[in-house]
């Protein structure tokens, strides 16, 4: 029997307020987010490919835990720069693994954020 599960459709993250956290994630990857909806609790992001982000303020709130997910970038410094420039706080990195190097950071909620560059 064939798998069918496909490709990841959608990525949650938790935010406590969605219009704040709305205007941090738009602004964070240069893009408009959409009207909220399901009573204004739940905004999308597009994304250029890969799964949809979601923010997403039904459930209770909680930033623990480890990154949920992480964006793939070609350029780690440039990444960097562009956390600085919107003086989003940095949490760690940049760290080399190995096989990938990785900064990680914190949205308003606290939650924990990373992007990965994979190292030649």
């Amino acid at each position: 029997m064939r798998n069918p599960l496909q490709d990841i459709g959608q990525v949650f993250i938790p935010v406590s307020d969605i219009v704040v956290s709305a205007a941090w994630y738009a602004r964070l990857l240069g893009v408009e987010a959409s009207p909220p909806s399901h009573e204004d609790t739940i905004v999308d992001l597009p994304t250029p490919s890969g799964p949809r982000l979601a923010l997403d303020a039904t459930a209770p709130f909680t930033a623990d835990g480890p990154p949920r997910f992480f964006w793939w970038t070609e350029d780690l410094e440039q990444v960097v720069q562009h956390l600085e420039d919107l003086e989003v706080t940095i949490a760690a990195g940049p760290v080399n693994i190995g096989s990938v190097s990785f900064v990680q950071f914190r949205d308003p909620d606290g939650s924990l954020l990373m992007a990965c560059v994979r190292n030649p």
